[in-house]
């Protein structure tokens, strides 16, 4: 008798495809997509498993260009009526930024997932094939349906919107630090603890590319904000301390980038909490607010980069940006 659920596994490398190389002693992309599949035992009871090859690169190595591919593959699959759900592995350096893109450009009812490993295949303990059956369970999952993008990693759900690596090494690496998974997978049993509200959808196949990232510290200047506007930068995110202020130093930056019309979206270093206006002095939240910074909530920067790049890619309009980033959230 014929599985009722097909699900389409989309390779794109990381550490679950990879295994030492006795040449130089360290971890490279070396397993086939077919090699990795063989490791995930019994899956068969569960799903017929299409194996789709992307690419088998290392997470440090995706761009957004090979993003918005991506994007478009799984777009095309999700809209198969033979297929149940979709599988994405990943490498987990940038697994976060992969997921919440999707999150952000696919609008289905359909389980997308995400997942990858925290240890290759050559060490003791290697948790791709468990990852990846949690991931599959979590793919035919009635209860998956309509969550938007998630990443199962350790037995545990989380949704793309919340969830960041918090670890290097640990295998809970992903956590949703502020409000906690979403649900865990136990005996292969998908089981959700809540809901998560309907969040945001850029509808784009396309990606602007040049948006810079600077992280806030103490005594920093205008130096590096003013040479990625000089460098042709349409955006930039701010990770700025606490609340969301910076030193005065750097204001004389941020008003150049204004005044040369690239976005400028804030939000806060800490990996709680959102920014907001609180402060008043030179360079607070308030200050910048009121130059014409936009507020982008309790996203890290990395996502808030993400979230910008999709903007750009469909307006240039600061009012309109300022709507994607702020509407809900601010009044």
């Amino acid at each position: 008798m014929k599985n009722p659920n097909k699900v389409a596994v989309v390779f794109t490398g990381g550490t679950i495809s990879m295994k030492i190389d006795p040449r130089i002693s360290a971890a490279i992309p070396a397993l086939s997509s077919e090699e990795i599949m063989s490791m995930v035992t019994n899956i068969d009871k569960y799903a017929d498993i299409e194996i789709v090859n992307f690419d088998r690169i290392p997470g440090p190595h995706m761009t957004p260009e090979k993003l918005m591919k991506l994007t478009k593959l799984v777009k095309k699959l999700v809209s198969r009526e033979d297929i149940t759900g979709i599988v994405v592995t990943h490498g987990t350096d940038s697994l976060e930024e992969t997921a919440y893109l999707l999150d952000l450009t696919l609008d289905s009812t359909k389980p997308i997932i995400v997942v990858g490993a925290m240890r290759n295949s050559s060490e003791l303990g290697y948790d791709g094939s468990s990852n990846l059956s949690a991931a599959i369970c979590t793919a035919i999952s009635e209860q998956a349906k309509n969550k938007g993008v998630l990443i199962v990693m350790n037995n545990e759900l989380n949704a793309a919107s919340e969830v960041t690596k918090t670890h290097t090494l640990s295998l809970d690496t992903f956590k949703s630090m502020e409000f906690g998974p979403l649900g865990i997978v136990d005996n292969d049993e998908v089981i959700f603890y809540r809901d998560i509200t309907k969040h945001a959808h850029i509808d784009t196949e396309t990606i602007e590319a040049n948006v810079d990232l600077i992280k806030t510290a103490v005594g920093m200047d205008s130096k590096l904000v003013k040479y990625c506007v000089d460098s042709g930068a349409k955006g930039i995110v701010l990770e700025a301390m606490g609340r969301g202020n910076v030193p005065p130093t750097m204001v004389d930056g941020i008003q150049y980038a204004l005044d040369h019309n690239v976005i400028v979206v804030m939000v806060s270093r800490c990996p709680m909490g959102r920014v907001l206006d609180t402060y008043g002095y030179e360079g607070a939240g308030r200050h910048l607010r009121n130059l014409g910074v936009i507020l982008g909530g309790s996203l890290p920067g990395q996502k808030a980069r993400i979230k910008l790049m999709l903007a750009l890619s469909i307006t240039k309009e600061k009012k309109v940006i300022k709507e994607i980033f702020e509407k809900g959230f601010y009044k």
